[in-house]
């Protein structure tokens, strides 16, 4: 058993120091505020309840792997060998999927 983290991109936007910027200006508030407005919610997915070959369980941290058709990880440091935890590095892209949604 291991815990995945699967990590997206922190901002919804581009570029966020201009958005900020620019909903500061239009709302008159602080930064947090609009920081709030532009983050990903969807920027970390954590699955408790994945299962990885035995072989895996002896990694140390930042050691690094492919998951099959998923993409790459890393040992997390905060790992143990009572608690494994990955952390996606890189997905691994999926043209098959775009093609089906056009």
């Amino acid at each position: 058993p291991a815990e995945v983290r699967l990590y997206d991109r922190l901002w919804k936007v581009e570029n966020p120091r201009d958005e900020m910027a620019a909903i500061c200006e239009a709302r008159n508030c602080g930064a947090l505020e609009a920081m709030k407005e532009i983050i990903n919610p969807d920027s970390l997915h954590v699955l408790t309840n994945c299962y990885i070959e035995k072989f895996v369980a002896t990694a140390k941290p930042l050691d690094h792997f492919q998951f099959q058709r998923i993409g790459y990880f890393n040992v997390d440091p905060d790992s143990t060998a009572e608690h494994l935890v990955f952390n996606r590095t890189v997905g691994l892209k999926d043209s098959w999927a775009k093609e089906q949604k056009k």
